[in-house]
């Protein structure tokens, strides 16, 4: 632990500096975002949106060497993240017999087509850095980004709270009251497949979904609203984002797998308590 503290400290490790912010704006994405992806249970559909983003990363890589140079990844995941954002929720609210195939097509062909255009990118991109991530190499204009989204989700749920909560937990009952229940809809998965895209350089596009499912999932064991659940939430992800920082500099690990094993064995234990007591 002193070692970590020393080489946070020190001005030749500015990123591990940029790593810490980092983990902390994730775990405001990561809270609000994960809390109503649990709540509205389609954590299916934000896990197929993650691994799609790789087929744009992949197009993006082999497009700027050939056709299009300096095309950067995130541009590629941003275009794939939105269109299979859009897909899969039309699906989902015009045919829900075939939500479920539908889903799992997106998730299976846009990581088939991003290891596709890796294979002929001149050079070969290696996709475990997409797939596994590395907070390590987060820049500072990647933290600018991840502040930015932060305030519009913040602002976003404080405005349009009720609606949010009332479309959440009783789809009928809201349509009733007059809440556009499809546009909120929409609306929350573009946000989350615009934080996907941002958040998969902290734990990558394969461990992504953990983060957005168990520390809501650990909140939600003994919360009273979304509210209570969102900001349990965001605290829940900090101390994890942070904990698998320092056990992953401190062993020499993988941040981001030791990030979800850490989330993992809390959401494990906090369900067990909760059965036992």
């Amino acid at each position: 632990m002193h070692e970590f503290f020393e080489a946070l400290t020190n001005i030749n490790f500015p990123f591990l500096r940029n790593a810490l912010l980092a983990g902390i704006l994730s775990s405001v994405l990561f809270g609000v975002l994960g809390s109503i992806v649990t709540v509205r249970r389609i954590g299916s559909l934000a896990g197929a949106v993650s691994h799609a983003v790789l087929g744009g990363i992949g197009m993006a890589l082999y497009l700027s060497t050939t056709v299009i140079p300096g095309f950067p990844p995130i541009a590629g995941a941003f275009i794939f993240a939105v269109l299979s954002a859009v897909i899969i929720g039309l699906v989902s609210l015009k045919a829900k017999q075939r939500e479920d195939t539908v889903i799992n097509a997106i998730w299976v062909i846009g990581m088939s087509l991003g290891i596709l255009f890796m294979a002929k990118t001149p050079g070969y991109a290696d996709p475990s850095t997409w797939l596994f991530g590395n907070i390590l190499l987060i820049s500072g204009s990647d933290l600018i980004f991840l502040a930015v989204l932060d305030v519009v989700v913040l602002f976003l749920v404080w405005k349009f709270y009720a609606q949010i909560e009332a479309s959440s937990f009783d789809e009928e009952f809201a349509r009733t009251r007059g809440v556009p229940v499809e546009k909120v809809f929409f609306i929350l998965l573009g946000l989350t497949a615009i934080a996907i895209v941002l958040l998969q350089t902290f734990v990558g596009l394969v461990l992504v979904i953990a983060m957005l499912t168990l520390p809501a999932g650990c909140s939600g064991i003994f919360s009273r609203s979304l509210g209570g659940m969102m900001a349990a939430s965001c605290v829940f992800s900090a101390v994890f984002s942070i904990g698998g920082l320092v056990s992953g500099w401190i062993f020499n690990l993988p941040i981001g797998a030791m990030t979800v094993i850490i989330a993992g064995i809390a959401f494990l234990g906090f369900s067990v308590f909760k059965a036992v007591r």
